[in-house]
């Protein structure tokens, strides 16, 4: 498990994984078929705790929800099972994760699952959303505030933005310079015209917040 997570982590710091201002590293995480045996490795559930992760997040059968460095499809697989008359979108900077993405959800029979090539300031979302999920990528986002106050343009009304990642004392998890504690992120979500109306505790290493716009 640790050397999962070490592997995790490690694409996590890439460019392909996450929704950052630098120029993608395209090529260096491009076989998403070799990925794919590390990001859906089940021994990941046993601390990322996906199906909590959904059930907590209460979402109507007909949902549209977006999920922003959706790599292999982790998180994006589970979410359009849990939305069947719903839509899903996977967002990621990678092309490769994104054909993967698109393959799978063909070979899985999950008509309402489509990947989305990302730019680094902008998920470019196929169309607004209710809910959007951001996991292990939200400290790879530069000018947050900005990004994420442009992202509510993709909310629908009553949409929401859960933010999932790692916490500062974390045993695991990218070097602790790269981390942002949850209290940043609330007031970096607040800076963007959010407010947190929701803080799960149940992961071990990760907080867990979900933020709704000011309107």
């Amino acid at each position: 498990m640790k050397r999962l997570l070490f592997l995790l982590t490690a694409f996590v710091a890439s460019a392909t994984f996450a929704q950052h201002g630098s120029q993608p590293m395209h090529g260096h995480f491009s076989d998403a078929e070799r990925w794919a045996q590390v990001f859906d490795d089940p021994a990941r559930d046993q601390w990322q705790k996906p199906d909590e992760v959904i059930t907590a997040l209460a979402l109507a059968p007909d949902a549209r929800v977006a999920d922003i460095g959706s790599g292999t499809g982790y998180f994006a697989v589970r979410l359009a099972r849990a939305v069947p008359q719903g839509k899903v979108y996977g967002a990621d900077l990678e092309p490769d994760m994104v054909k993967y993405l698109n393959a799978r959800a063909e070979k899985e029979k999950l008509p309402n699952l489509s990947a989305h090539v990302a730019a680094p300031n902008d998920p470019k979302l196929p169309a607004p959303v209710d809910l959007v999920l951001v996991v292990d990528t939200y400290h790879h986002i530069d000018a947050r505030a900005q990004y994420f106050a442009k992202l509510r343009a993709a909310l629908r009304p009553g949409g929401r933005v859960a933010v999932i990642d790692f916490k500062p004392d974390s045993p695991t998890g990218p070097p602790p310079a790269g981390r942002i504690a949850s209290e940043r992120v609330e007031a970096e979500m607040t800076q963007a015209g959010y407010r947190r109306v929701a803080a799960h505790e149940f992961l071990p290493y990760q907080y867990f917040l979900v933020f709704s716009p000011v309107r």
